[in-house]
């Protein structure tokens, strides 16, 4: 049997019709930049995360660095987030001439882990932003305290997880300012590059709109200098077909999850394996099933190849270890959690169509794998 780590394919098959008739509407009309298809998902976008603004942008790295640039986050800045997460979380950082200050992880959720927060701070911070890694929030009641008393504003790092919730609040909407990613891969991925920003802050919302387009308020009148990053209205026209199915497929992420956690948690291993723990008080939408192997990480990816089952590690670089961010000073031990996550975890199929049959199949692989001594 053959298990792709994700089938896009499977999905574009059910929405076919509706795609093709999306994007002729866009190519008739000949209007592709900010028109009424970005406007639309816009409004949808922001009712969805309750958030009263939403503005697209480029791409999720775009909507983390329109954010940071619409608090004004500069050279000598500083701002702290996880050191766990994809590359774009620290880029749009040093691509504003700030300091990335790391917070080691929660080995439970992977997420950043608050009670650590409050001792990054200096009088250059100017920004925290956590990451809801994985599909589920963050820890926030305690970020938002933090930043409230000492008052540094919360960006949300909220790429993979469209729909999460923290105590009934959507992910997007608890902090100033929400970043999120329409990548094809995410639960509401596009057919190209997109991203969103949401705020209730509608001064921020106002700036973001003129950041996105060059700094300006209309075309020729340019109050600051921004960047180009407009959301366009073919990836706006894919997305609206898409958003209706979003809470479906989130659901059904959901059951895959918990048949996983239960095939696996009753199966007889040779090896230690551990699967997600889900906050009680939260929405988790998996984008990503990852499970921990401590020691056999490398060994089972290779069994899981040649059993024609896809996996893909999601992070094994942590951010403090790259070398761009050398100058950063931080050394192999500054974030164990971090590390030892990297070194460990390991994404398992996990998208709507998924068949009971192959997620079978996969724990059955799992457990005639036999760890080298």
């Amino acid at each position: 049997m053959n298990v792709p780590l994700l089938d896009l394919q499977a999905q574009y098959v059910s929405l076919r019709d509706d795609l093709r008739e999306a994007v002729d509407r866009v190519m008739s009309s000949q209007r592709f930049v900010l028109g009424d298809e970005v406007r639309e998902l816009e409004n949808t976008i922001a009712v969805y995360c309750e958030t009263k603004h939403a503005i697209g942008c480029a791409s999720g790295s775009d909507a983390l660095l329109l954010a940071l640039m619409a608090l004004d986050v500069k050279a000598g800045d500083e701002v702290i987030t996880t050191p766990f997460s994809f590359f774009a979380t620290a880029a749009c950082v040093a691509r504003l001439g700030a300091r990335p200050v790391f917070v080691d992880i929660d080995p439970k959720t992977y997420n950043i882990d608050p009670s650590r927060v409050a001792d990054a701070i200096t009088p250059r911070t100017k920004v925290i932003m956590p990451v809801h890694i994985y599909g589920q929030c963050a820890l926030m009641d305690p970020l938002l305290e933090l930043g409230k008393r000492r008052g540094i504003p919360i960006v949300e790092d909220a790429a993979q997880a469209i729909g999460a919730t923290d105590n009934g609040r959507r992910a997007g909407s608890m902090g100033l300012i929400g970043c999120f990613s329409f990548y094809p891969t995410k639960n509401l991925g596009g057919a190209g590059d997109g991203g969103i920003v949401t705020t209730n802050d509608d001064e921020l919302a106002a700036r973001l709109r003129r950041l996105r387009a060059h700094g300006g308020s209309t075309e020729y009148q340019h109050e600051e200098v921004g960047i180009n990053s407009r959301l366009d209205e073919l990836q706006a026209a894919v997305l609206r077909v898409k958003f209706p199915s979003l809470d479906r497929w989130s659901e059904e992420r959901a059951r895959k999850a918990e048949f996983y956690t239960e095939l696996l948690n009753k199966a007889d291993l040779r090896f230690p394996l551990m699967t997600p723990q889900v906050r009680p008080d939260g929405r988790h939408i998996f984008h990503q099933y990852v499970i921990r192997v401590p020691g056999n990480r490398d060994n089972l990816i290779e069994h899981l190849k040649a059993h024609g089952i896809g996996s893909k590690v999601y992070y094994p670089v942590p951010l403090h270890r790259q070398e761009c961010f050398s100058y950063l000073g931080y050394k192999e031990g500054d974030f164990p959690q971090s590390e030892s996550a990297a070194r460990e975890t390991l994404a398992l199929p996990a998208y709507p169509e998924l068949t009971d049959g192959q997620q079978i199949y996969v724990v059955e692989s799992i457990k005639s794998f036999r760890p080298q001594n």
